[in-house]
């Protein structure tokens, strides 16, 4: 019985990628596809909290890239630039876009070259210690506003 129960849950997990109990649930995840010997891509993701109360991610990882890291765009003197971030918060009952031009997730230091349509593994970790692993497909995104040049981060 227990195993039959076990394997159904893997079965829910595998099939939405998100296991059905988790609070947060990942839509339209996808990794931006870069040239071949580009070390750096960009994942975008819509978070969906159906719990009351926030949840705070507060790391992602990738097994794609060396450095995995949360970052925004802001508006400062006239220029729009990218900072590290580290949480993004979700609301209760709410969503957060990460988008071009807006948050995002980095993936620095990729350690091989990106295949169009192959899928990369993404973990989110929240404050409260529930875990994700999400599943997104490497695709061309348009009308990238974020900047291709990522060496002039400010921290």
């Amino acid at each position: 019985m227990m195993k039959t129960i076990a394997a159904l849950l893997a079965v829910l997990v595998g099939a939405f990628g998100t296991p059905v109990w988790a609070e947060v649930r990942v839509h339209d995840p996808v990794v931006r596809m870069v040239p071949p010997g580009q070390p750096i891509s960009v994942a975008f993701m819509t978070l969906h909290n159906h719990g009351m109360d926030e949840k705070i991610l507060v790391k992602v990882y990738s097994d794609v890239a060396g450095a995995t890291e949360m970052h925004n765009h802001i508006l400062a003197d006239g220029m729009m630039k990218m900072r590290r971030i580290d949480t993004i918060v979700v609301p209760g009952h709410g969503q957060v876009e990460l988008k071009p031009g807006g948050l995002h997730i980095m993936l620095i230091g990729l350690s091989r070259d990106l295949q169009l349509g192959e899928r990369v593994t993404i973990n989110l970790e929240f404050a409260d210690g529930e875990r994700l692993t999400v599943s997104a497909p490497v695709q061309m995104v348009g009308d990238m506003q974020a900047p291709t040049d990522h060496s002039k981060h400010a921290d």
